[in-house]
Parts: C-alpha cells; sequence; structure tokens
C-alpha cells in the first residue's frame, strides 16, 4: 500500500484498535475517532486521504458522516464497515458516495486490497486534478501548452521580444505552434489593441497572393470588379503573420522587401502608395539560408526578415510536455463529443511519452482526438492508439536518451544488453539483473511480437477511422 493519512471511526473500541493497527503496521499514519460527530471535528484538522467508517454507530452513524463529509470543502473517499448481515446498507452508502466497503469482522487480505484500491483512486484522481491545473497554468500563456525548460526559454523570449517592434523570423518544424507564438507575441506587445492579421503563404498561388497582400485597385485583372484592401492595409497599426514565407516566389520577395524598408507599397494595378505601420513576424519550416546559397530566397529579405529569430523546439525534444498536451486534448475532445473518458492508462501514456512524434502538436492533437472516438470507458488503453505508436521502440542497441525515455525502454536495453554479454543465456541473464527467467522469455516474446507487427503493419490497410 502506499503511506497515507487515514481516519478510522468506530464506536467498538477493540474494533477500532485492531484496525489502526493493521493500517499503522503497512505504514499509514493513523487517527481514530469514536462517532461521526469526532470524526467531523478531525477532517479540517488531520486532512484524511481516506476515512474507514462503521456504518451502525449512535448519535451520527456512517450514513450521515458521509453525507456531512459530502459537504467539506475537501472530500476525501469514504469505506464504510458493516457486519455481513448489514450488505444493504452498505450498498445504499455506496450509492450515496462512498467508494467501497468492508464486512465485519475484518480479513486482513480483505481490508488490505479495499484500502489499497481506494488509495490508488485516491492517486489518480490527485494525478488528474495536478495536471489540469498545470493545464490551466499554463494555458494563461497565451493557450500554449509546456513547462518544458525548451518551452519556459520560448515563453521568456516571447515576453522579451513582445514590446519591440522588430521583424520576427519563427523557424521549426510544422505543428510547433508557430501561429501560436505568433499571436501571443500580438497579443503581448503594445500593438495588442490593433489587428493580428494572419495569411499562409503556401496556401495561394503567387499572382493571388500579391492581390491577397498588397490588394488590388478595380479592373487590375479579370474578376477585380472593385478595389479591395490587402491584408497589409488590413493589419495597419497591428501585426501581419507570414506562415510558409519561405514558400513565395522570388517576384513576390522583392516587392514585400520594398514594404519592410519603405514601410509603403502600391496595390495591384495602382499608382497611389499607401503607407503602412504594420509589425511583421514570419514563419517557416524550411531552411532559409540553405534557399539563399540554392538562389531561390533573396539574401537580403533573409537578412529584414531575420533580425530576431526564434527556433520552436520539435516535441521529441520536450518529452516531458506530451502528458500534458494530451491530457489538454483530452478534456477538450471528450467535452466535444460528450464522453467520459477522463484519463489515460500507465501504458498507454508511456508509449504516448516515448514516440517521436514527427507531426509534432498537431500530431497528438488528431491521435488523441481519433482515441477520444475509439475509447469506451474511462481511460484510453494502447488499442486506441494508431500502430506506428504502439510499436515505437527504440533500437535495443542504443541507450534511451534521457529526458525522453521510459522505464520500458530502459527495462528493454538491460535485457536485451545483459543477454548479448551472457551468449543468450536467460538463467544467467536473470541472475544478472535479479528478476525471473520467466520474465525474460516474457519480455522476448513481446519484443518479438512487436517486430513482427511492425513489419506486418507496413503492409496493412488503415480502416476507416484511422485520423491521419
Amino acid at each position: 500500500m502506499t503511506p497515507a493519512k487515514i481516519l478510522v471511526v468506530d464506536d467498538e473500541p477493540g474494533a477500532r484498535s485492531a484496525l489502526a493497527q493493521i493500517l499503522r503496521s503497512h505504514g499509514h499514519q493513523v487517527q481514530v475517532a469514536n462517532d461521526g460527530e469526532r470524526a467531523l471535528e478531525q477532517l479540517e484538522q488531520f486532512a484524511p486521504d481516506l476515512v474507514l467508517s462503521d456504518l451502525h454507530m449512535p448519535q451520527l452513524d456512517g450514513l450521515e458522516l458521509l453525507r456531512a463529509i459530502k459537504r467539506q470543502p475537501l472530500v476525501p473517499p469514504l469505506i464504510v464497515m458493516t457486519a455481513f448481515g448489514g450488505i444493504d446498507s452498505a450498498v445504499t452508502a455506496m450509492r450515496e458516495g462512498a467508494v467501497d466497503y468492508l464486512t465485519k469482522p475484518l480479513n486482513l487480505d480483505e481490508v488490505s486490497i479495499v484500502v489499497d484500491r481506494a488509495l490508488e483512486g485516491v492517486r489518480l484522481r490527485q494525478e488528474a486534478a495536478a495536471l489540469k491545473s498545470q493545464i490551466q497554468d499554463l494555458s494563461l500563456f497565451d493557450n500554449i501548452i509546456g513547462s518544458s525548460p525548451q518551452m519556459r526559454a520560448v515563453f521568456r523570449s516571447v515576453t522579451q521580444l513582445a514590446p519591440s517592434r522588430a521583424t520576427v523570423l519563427l523557424t521549426g518544424e510544422t505543428g510547433t505552434g508557430k501561429e501560436l507564438v505568433a499571436a501571443a507575441i500580438h497579443h503581448r506587445s503594445p500593438r495588442a489593441a490593433g489587428p493580428f492579421v494572419r495569411v499562409n503563404c503556401g496556401a495561394l498561388a503567387d499572382n493571388l497572393l500579391e492581390s491577397e497582400l498588397f490588394g488590388h485597385e478595380r479592373g487590375s485583372f479579370t474578376g477585380a470588379l472593385k478595389q479591395r484592401q490587402g491584408r497589409f492595409e488590413q493589419a495597419h497599426g497591428g501585426t501581419l503573420f507570414l506562415d510558409e514565407i519561405g514558400e513565395i516566389s522570388l517576384a513576390t520577395q522583392v516587392k514585400l522587401l520594398t514594404v519592410l524598408q519603405e514601410r509603403a507599397f502600391e496595390r495591384v494595378g495602382g499608382n497611389e502608395t499607401v503607407k503602412v505601420d504594420v509589425r511583421l513576424i514570419a514563419a517557416t519550416n524550411r531552411d532559409l539560408k540553405q534557399m539563399v546559397a540554392d538562389g531561390s530566397f533573396r539574401e537580403d529579405l533573409f537578412y529584414r526578415l531575420n533580425v530576431i529569430s526564434l527556433r520552436l523546439p520539435p516535441l521529441r525534444e520536450r518529452a516531458c510536455d506530451i502528458p500534458l498536451l494530451a491530457a489538454h486534448f483530452l478534456e477538450r475532445f471528450a467535452a466535444d463529443d460528450h464522453k467520459l473518458t477522463s484519463g489515460f492508462s500507465e501504458r498507454a501514456l508511456e508509449l504516448l511519452s516515448r514516440y517521436a512524434w514527427p507531426g509534432n502538436v498537431r500530431e497528438v492533437e488528431n491521435v488523441i482526438q481519433r482515441a477520444v472516438v475509439l475509447a469506451e470507458g474511462d481511460l484510453i488503453e494502447p488499442q486506441h492508439l494508431p500502430t506506428e505508436i504502439a510499436l515505437a521502440v527504440p533500437p535495443h542497441h542504443e541507450l534511451p536518451s534521457v529526458p525522453g525515455a521510459t522505464m520500458l525502454d530502459f527495462e528493454r536495453y538491460a535485457i536485451l544488453k545483459t543477454l548479448e554479454a551472457t551468449n543468450g543465456s536467460s538463467s544467467k541473464a536473470a541472475a544478472a539483473l535479479g528478476i525471473s527467467v520467466r520474465k525474460i522469455q516474457y519480455r522476448l516474446q513481446e519484443y518479438r511480437g512487436a517486430r513482427h507487427a511492425g513489419s506486418d503493419a507496413a503492409h496493412s490497410v488503415a480502416g476507416p477511422l484511422s485520423f491521419k
């Protein structure tokens, strides 16, 4: 059992003392009360993790104590105790919120199992509450989730550069949250009251992108029935975010460079000079320096954009943020779909934490949405995850990286390396590792199964619920 603070409530001195002694022998901190009223007095001062109460007591019985506890600010779980003939009363108590019941005379093994199960529920609820609290705290930073050192460094950089009007270049892989960071910079800047205008440069053909950025005059091309303001004009007094800046043509790069130099431009088909006051934030997942070397991106524009550069780390470099992100998306999609799914099994969370996430945060979002759709109970299990995540096992000849690896990764590494050193002898490896031969054989079967399944999966066709 996990050591905990337990309040025992029973009007029989012998039963009360015996139960307290049993619980203390397992390392628990125990206080006792001889009736429900005395128990209520001890709740605030002792703050127990668990209450064990007899159902039949004078003055305030166990059922009345349960109802009174539920009205308290902090509600510990309660296990009721009753004689075998009082099972109906115990069932009633459980309907009103008791987590379990014990029958008298108490059985030592049964007490251990029931108390341990109740405390495990306490632990899971505390972990879920702590995770939710972390998400809520971190979401104050413009909904960017992360507590890793890498993301804290990003938050510090955003806070530092936001007050400036300097151009910012955000770099990083697809799905790392560049648009969220751009919005955070805007909302923390003196321009926060102005517009924040977004343009995905990779989503528009070059001729359309020019009109989108700079606007056009009536009749400047077929379909231009009236004058239209471009995104630069719309962002006047605020911030313009140009995503996928590496996708624009050399011709458009020249016009963009002119705007950055002169803070002015002409609409497509027009002669009037339009002056604007805009802070520019650009983003790319490409290597602009290499593009400059290749001649596909202007060097002068690169230096105009790269006044302040901020790299967003991929998720594989901040694995400790994966549980936070997974919990955030689980809560959101469970609410959207009216599902009762509220957490992850230990195995599922380990699999999520050790996967490399090539699609970064966006991939996490899609995977958790899929898992919520497939989940039938309270927890997301490994079978609700895509095959590539369930089979993501690091090579056994490489020492797992820290942070980022799980205990299962280290176990796999230790077992396979020890087997290599003992020339494949399971008995010698088991003796060296201090585990059973049966466990080594079981793990080897598991590793082989994962490898074969991975080979088969390469030839399989995704089902209709495979969200990609």
